[in-house]
């Protein structure tokens, strides 16, 4: 088994239960899972690999992202869904992603899974639910897998279009029957609940406005059925997504979440922008997870979600970047700045969220949300899933009084390393598995097709 030290840490944020933040700290891992974390001259002084930061470097958990739609990449700032709200940009964008094939599935995938690891994630979550030209999921899993991203892939699905009240065009949407099958084919191929694993299998309907009750309880019941199986969904988004719930369904979002077993701590639900006071109450009685994304709500002037709320009643919280076509950006460390200054304007208080407040947020908040407890700190038997920032950057100076805090209150937009799984997947601010140049012209291409067929 390799052995990895890294030595010299500026600071080392743990995380941990002490949430201690070590001076002049040390790593050290075996194959993929930390042994031991302390100051450098207490820690082993030899190792397999020896990455030596020099003290300019801080160290944290890497950053885990909730939800995301890595296929989005594919249209970022289409001029006719610039100034849309969320109803309209959706009627925009639909026509667009009916022309989605396997190797645009793919090629996105992999810009977005680059995207975020260079800018400090090391485990997503996404949300694919659209699959025309005989696209699937597996297309989206290979490509993340070479990557070297920590990954759980949702099976998402839309089957009630616009002949039966619902808002995606007919020629999106799926038969329930269908959708069920493929469910369980991809949790039989793909899930894996041990401890570290590297792929776990979600299932997500779309969202309420795009899929049947039925269709919700008998994917919760299919998910249910197999161990570390999660639910996700998009619930409370904006004020028209409510209205859609109480005209159709007669019930609010977070009544409508109850009704069809949508409620639990296997479940989490993006946006909740609109959730209301019993429906945030009842999540944090039921440890049912939610999804901030700050930049896709101010993008779709779909509103500020109450996360201060929300976390006072101790619902989880994670963050998550949504999709490359409502952001238009992949980078963590910018959502959990927007999450940070966009509580202080939502409760006019200065101190709704600290900058440490955001951090946790984006890793054990993210890492709670998913159901996992291998990631999201840096302790012994944790998963060796770290990122390194130099502070010696033109963006922190003036700011090492508190690097852990120039993190959040300045501009991060590139780590220099990152680790996943033990492996170096970034390093000196160079991702190492994927021809980034090459990446891009395939995706610029496939992008193209796309938009002009």
């Amino acid at each position: 088994m390799a052995t990895l030290l890294v030595k010299n840490i500026h600071t080392l944020v743990t995380l941990d239960a002490a949430r201690r933040e070590i001076p002049n700290g040390a790593l050290f891992v075996r194959d993929n899972v930390i042994e031991q974390v302390g100051t450098t001259p207490e820690l082993p002084q030899t190792a397999d690999e020896i990455l030596d930061l020099q003290g300019r470097h801080v160290v944290l958990p890497g950053l885990v992202n909730t939800h995301h739609h890595f296929y989005q990449t594919l249209t970022r700032v289409i001029p006719a869904a610039q100034n849309c709200d969320l109803f309209n940009w959706l009627q925009t964008l639909y026509p667009i992603w009916a022309n989605l094939t396997p190797e645009s599935v793919f090629v996105s995938a992999q810009l977005a899974a680059v995207e975020l690891m260079l800018s400090g994630c090391t485990t997503a979550s996404d949300h694919l639910y659209v699959f025309p030209n005989g696209s699937r999921l597996d297309d989206e899993i290979q490509a993340v897998q070479e990557t070297g991203l920590r990954f759980h892939a949702s099976r998402g699905s839309m089957s009630v279009g616009q002949s039966q009240g619902g808002l995606p065009p007919d020629s999106v949407v799926e038969k329930e029957a269908d959708i069920l099958k493929d469910s369980q084919r991809l949790i039989e191929q793909y899930h894996d609940n041990s401890r570290h694993a590297m792929l776990r299998m979600t299932l997500a309907p779309c969202s309420p406005f795009s899929v049947s009750p039925d269709l919700m309880r008998e994917s919760a019941a299919l998910a249910r059925s197999h161990p570390g199986v999660r639910l996700h969904t998009h619930l409370a988004e904006n004020r028209s997504d409510v209205e859609y719930s109480l005209a159709t369904f007669g019930l609010t979002p977070g009544d409508f979440a109850a009704s069809v077993g949508w409620i639990g701590s296997d479940v989490w639900h993006a946006h909740c922008v609109q959730l209301d006071d019993k429906a945030i109450q009842q999540f944090g009685q039921t440890g049912t997870g939610v999804a901030h994304c700050p930049c896709s709500n101010m993008r779709l002037a779909s509103g500020m979600a109450p996360i201060r709320k929300m976390l006072n009643h101790q619902v989880p919280v994670g963050l998550g970047v949504d999709g490359s076509a409502s952001n238009d950006t992949s980078n963590l460390f910018n959502e959990a700045r927007t999450a940070f200054l966009l509580a202080r304007v939502r409760e006019q208080d200065a101190s709704a969220m600290t900058a440490r407040d955001a951090l946790e947020l984006a890793t054990l908040g993210g890492a709670k949300v998913l159901g996992r407890d291998d990631i999201g700190a840096l302790a012994p038997g944790m998963s060796a899933d770290f990122i390194a920032i130099n502070v010696d950057r033109v963006e922190f100076a003036g700011a090492l009084q508190d690097a852990i805090a120039a993190l959040i209150f300045c501009q991060v937009n590139r780590v220099d390393y990152s680790f996943i799984n033990g492996r170096k997947v970034v390093d000196q601010g160079r991702v190492t598995t994927i021809e980034l140049e090459t990446l891009i012209e395939k995706h610029n291409r496939c992008a193209h097709q796309l938009i002009h067929p």
